[in-house]
């Protein structure tokens, strides 16, 4: 089931989420359909506090190939273990702040520990858009938005078209 994403500024997206303490059906219901609402968007990852639910869970695809077989990865509790002295810089969007982008600067690489969708503690390591994206999707569940690393002046220009955004659509 497709979910609504909340759009900045909502007080929700600026919440540290709870950790999981235990997988229940409920929640794999709603990593499902977290799935479906980001490959809905389309994008490559959304995180719990995004569909309005405050809970450290994320899922993420980076698979962008045309005819590569989807990579969807669902993480509860997920948590940087290691990250890299080199650093990448990619220009990021969020499905909280449609059609804003910029260029954000993090580690290259990083491991994350997570439990997969069975139960199971995982840990693998990450690069490229997938360390980028996993790096984003963990802010969101800190209550950290990517436009947080801009200038005060360029992160309130954006926070203004995002509530003229939501007064158009709450007017349509």
């Amino acid at each position: 089931m497709k979910r609504p994403i909340l759009i900045h500024p909502d007080p929700r997206l600026k919440k540290v989420c709870a950790p999981v303490p235990d997988l229940d059906d409920d929640l794999r219901a709603l990593a499902d359909d977290m799935l479906e609402t980001m490959y809905d968007a389309p994008g490559i990852g959304l995180a719990a506090p995004q569909v309005g639910v405050l809970a450290r869970l994320l899922v993420m695809d980076c698979v962008k190939e045309e005819g590569a077989a989807p990579r969807p990865t669902i993480m509860f509790n997920p948590e940087i273990t290691a990250v890299s002295d080199e650093v990448n810089t990619y220009e990021e969007g969020c499905l909280s702040i449609p059609e804003q982008y910029a260029d954000i600067t993090r580690p290259a690489e990083v491991e994350v520990s997570w439990i997969d969708r069975d139960g199971k503690l995982q840990t693998s390591g990450f690069d490229g858009l997938w360390a980028t994206c996993v790096q984003h999707e963990i802010d969101h569940l800190n209550g950290k938005l990517f436009i947080d690393y801009l200038t005060p002046i360029k992160r309130q220009m954006i926070t203004r078209r995002m509530q003229k955004l939501k007064r158009e659509k709450a007017r349509a």
